[in-house]
């Protein structure tokens, strides 16, 4: 239930954003989340009516952008996604493969009033 807690620092950004730019509501959030970040979109939605209570960002609606998960291989160069459940280059096969995206969580932009 680590989602709790995310959807906590999400209010936290909120706040701190308002302080220093003195808005009144937030209308939108719109929030970036990796394919392998572990975190369940579902989670934070239900979560997020409940800790937005009172705040400004009380009926804000939330938009997830899901960011798929990006690979790079030191030995060929190739830069792209990987078959789920494998660890191996696509293009050379080799095993020198790092994940470059996917495991993004963060606030992307506040729309405020």
């Amino acid at each position: 239930m680590h989602e709790l807690a995310l959807t906590e620092g999400i209010l936290k950004i909120v706040s701190s954003e308002q302080k220093k730019n003195a808005f009144v509501r937030v209308l939108e959030i719109d929030l970036k989340i990796g394919e392998y970040s572990g975190i369940i979109p579902s989670c934070i939605e239900e979560f997020f009516p409940l800790v937005a209570k009172d705040t400004p960002a009380e009926g804000a609606k939330l938009v997830m952008q899901m960011v798929p998960a990006e690979f790079e291989c030191s030995a060929c160069g190739f830069h792209g996604p990987l078959p789920k459940h494998t660890a191996s280059c696509p293009q050379c096969g080799g095993t020198q493969v790092r994940m470059i995206a996917g495991r993004e969580f963060y606030v992307e932009n506040l729309v405020v009033e």
